[in-house]
This record gives structure tokens, sequence and C-alpha cells, in this order.
């Protein structure tokens, strides 16, 4: 047997292991947990508020939009750490650069404040 195929045999078999090792798990832990259905344990709930009759409700657009800011945001940390790993090989001109990217994402918080989108009802 190669060097090439023996390296994948090893990785197969890791992989089986885990496999085995995380089946086994949850199958040790049905065995074991205590099972005592009631119908309170199976109802609908979000948020602290009450269940409503019929499993299809509407909600509020805002929400989403709420949450896609969050994510728009938090992907800006996520453009902003590698830039200021390396602030000082980029030197002025990935100043400028980052000063554009935080003034176009400045002027899209300003929108949606503007347009009451960041008001919590």
């Amino acid at each position: 047997m190669s060097a090439f195929l023996r390296d994948y045999l090893l990785v197969v078999l890791f992989a089986g292991a885990a496999i085995a090792f995380a089946g086994g798990s949850l199958t040790l832990g049905r065995l074991i947990r205590p099972s005592r259905p009631t119908a309170q344990k199976y109802l609908v709930y979000e948020s602290g508020v009450d269940p409503v009759p019929g499993a299809w409700s509407q909600s509020q657009i805002r929400y989403y939009l709420f949450a896609l800011l969050f994510v728009m945001f938090d992907v800006e940390a996520v453009f902003i750490f590698p830039w200021a790993v390396n602030l000082e090989a980029m030197a002025v001109f990935g100043l400028v650069e980052m000063l554009i990217f935080i003034f176009i994402l400045a002027l899209g918080l300003v929108y949606a404040w503007r347009k009451q989108v960041l008001r919590w009802v």
C-alpha cells in the first residue's frame, strides 16, 4: 500500500471513530435520560411571549431588518480586524481605505436611523 493511500486510510479511520463516538454518545444519552412527556413541554415558546392559537402568525418585518443590520455591522468588525493587524504594512493607503469603508457603513446606519428601523417596538 502506498503512503498516499495509507494517509487517506488514516483519515477514514478517524472519521469512522468520530462518527462512532458521536453516535454512541447520543445513543447512551437517549438510554439513560429521564422521559416524562407532558402537554406543557410541547407548547411553542418564543421570547417570553405566550403562544397564540394557531401555528401561523405574522411577525413584523422590523425584526428581520434589525437582525440584518446587526449582521452587517458584525461583518464590519470582521473586516476591520485584519486591517488592524496589518496597519503598519498598509500605511496611509490602508487608513484611507478603511475610513472610506467605515464612512459608507456609517451612511447606512444614518439612513436606517432616519427611517426609524432601529426603533424597537
